[in-house]
């Protein structure tokens, strides 16, 4: 009777169909020290989803419980600097998953938008992540802006970045196979 069949992820599969021995020993050492990077990610997702809850509660005091409350654009920027944070835990997070799933397990039960196959995969989670944060951000900014023409310099760099982000998703989403 033939016991379960062990799937290799991608990596231990480049490694096990090299014919040179010592690329072998390199190779399985890297692709075991990668848990650290792993474990690190996930420490540091953690935390700021940890952060993340300590300044949600501190911004429901000051909005409720404070002798002086809140005006409407400190709680506009709380709760935009709150999303910003939490997204990016989610940021860090996606990326010791994606790590994790490539070099250790393709088979974790995630949502599908979660799956990573390749590098470039998890390349494009990051960078339409990133882009979210980075627009978010922009968006707290401007929704408390005075006066000045600081906001138009923040708009126009945040929309510099977006477009080099956006132009990079394009080239890695059409590589050829």
């Amino acid at each position: 009777m033939a016991g379960p069949v062990e799937k290799k992820s991608p990596a231990a599969k480049v490694i096990s169909e090299s014919k040179s021995w010592p690329l072998k020993i390199v190779g399985n050492f890297v692709s075991r020290i990668i848990i650290l990077p792993v474990i690190a990610t996930m420490v540091a997702a953690l935390s700021l989803m940890i952060y993340g809850v300590i300044e949600t509660w501190h911004f429901v005091n000051d909005l409720f419980f404070a002798a002086h409350g809140l005006t409407r654009d400190q709680v506009l920027l709380h709760a935009i600097e709150l999303v910003d944070l939490f997204l990016l835990a989610t940021v860090v997070q996606v990326v010791s998953l994606g790590l994790y799933q490539l070099y250790f397990n393709q088979d974790l039960p995630l949502p599908k938008w979660l799956k990573i196959e390749t590098l470039d995969d998890l390349k494009s989670k990051l960078v339409g992540v990133a882009i979210t944060v980075l627009a978010v951000y922009f968006l707290g900014r401007a929704l408390t802006w005075v006066s000045g023409p600081d906001i138009v310099y923040l708009g126009a760099a945040a929309a510099v970045v977006i477009a080099a982000l956006t132009w990079f998703l394009s080239k890695i989403d059409h590589h050829p196979d």
